[in-house]
């Protein structure tokens, strides 16, 4: 009996701890673009926002998968007198289609107010959630023009990426082969560049896993920002923003005069039948990127 006793308060006393490992995963994440913060107090505690704007986009850069949670309050102007407030957000992932969550009827918020409080009141929060796949992601947040104001803030919570068994899968010819050395082996990455793009033609349903990397010139310090547009029947789809640094377990098999970067992924989900895509990277200042395609292996005979 005592040592079922003993046993149920060390299980007790590990909750704590578990619970803690788990809201640890949260990480809140300041945009960039448009960045305006506003400190508002909730429930006597500080919370920092930021404002959104109908000109310039507050940007948020994540590698999923995970979730997305954005907390938005409208503001009520000094002595306005409406008792709820309605405003829109529109949101683009990936430099996709606008989207928009439409909020209506928040009141006042009773246990928050701005740290200025000449400004206003902020209104009660609201949230959006964005499920993101695996890969990197850039949300764009923007107010439609003569909106009322209002501030979010950005929480993301990352979600355990689903086992997958991936293959290599070949573009369409002719494409420039690159071979790399990673962790002693060999890897086929083919070249593009605004000029030549890629150009992969594949049967959904699937998923399509583009790894990346940027080719670095010795001269190239830091971390270095590149952009790759996706289309279709001359659509464009997405266009991904991505951000690496020069890889230190990566070089060329037979190339000297540059250095890979670190790989940056993300997941184009193709639906059901036959589709081409053509990857373009779109700084021209960067010159030609590296990829390499995948495809879960259980979907090899729908992809070809």
């Amino acid at each position: 009996m005592k040592k079922t006793i003993i046993l149920l308060f060390i299980v007790l006393l590990g909750v704590p701890g578990v619970m803690a490992q788990t809201k640890s995963k949260t990480r809140v994440l300041k945009p960039t673009g448009f960045l305006q913060g506003i400190t508002i107090d909730v429930s006597g505690k500080p919370s920092q926002y930021y404002s959104l704007n109908s000109e310039q986009a507050s940007v948020i850069s994540v590698v999923g998968p995970g979730k997305l949670r954005v907390i938005t309050r409208g503001r009520f102007l000094p002595k306005q007198p409406a008792s709820k407030i309605n405003y829109e957000i529109q949101y683009i992932i990936n430099g996709g289609k606008p989207q928009k969550a439409k909020i209506t009827g928040a009141v006042r918020a009773e246990a928050s107010r701005y740290a200025d409080g000449i400004i206003g009141t902020p209104a009660q929060g609201k949230e959006i959630e964005i499920v993101l796949g695996i890969g990197s992601h850039t949300i764009e947040f923007l107010l439609p023009a003569k909106s009322a104001s209002v501030e979010a803030r950005y929480l993301f919570t990352p979600t355990k990426e689903k086992k997958t068994s991936w293959v290599s899968y070949c573009p369409l010819t002719p494409m420039e082969p690159v071979e790399l050395i990673a962790n002693e082996s060999v890897v086929k990455y083919y070249r593009f560049s605004n000029e030549k793009p890629l150009k992969v033609e594949i049967n959904g349903p699937t998923q399509l896993k583009i790894m990346n990397r940027v080719e670095n010139h010795y001269k190239m310090k830091g971390r270095i920002h590149y952009r790759i547009q996706v289309a279709e029947n001359n659509t464009v789809l997405n266009t991904y923003q991505l951000s690496s640094t020069i890889s230190e377990t990566t070089s060329y098999r037979d190339v000297s005069k540059l250095i890979p970067g670190k790989a940056c992924q993300f997941v184009i989900e193709v639906p059901k039948g036959k589709h081409v895509y053509e990857l373009t990277p779109l700084d021209k200042d960067k010159k030609t990127v590296l990829s390499r395609l995948l495809i879960p292996e259980k979907d090899v005979k729908i992809g070809r």
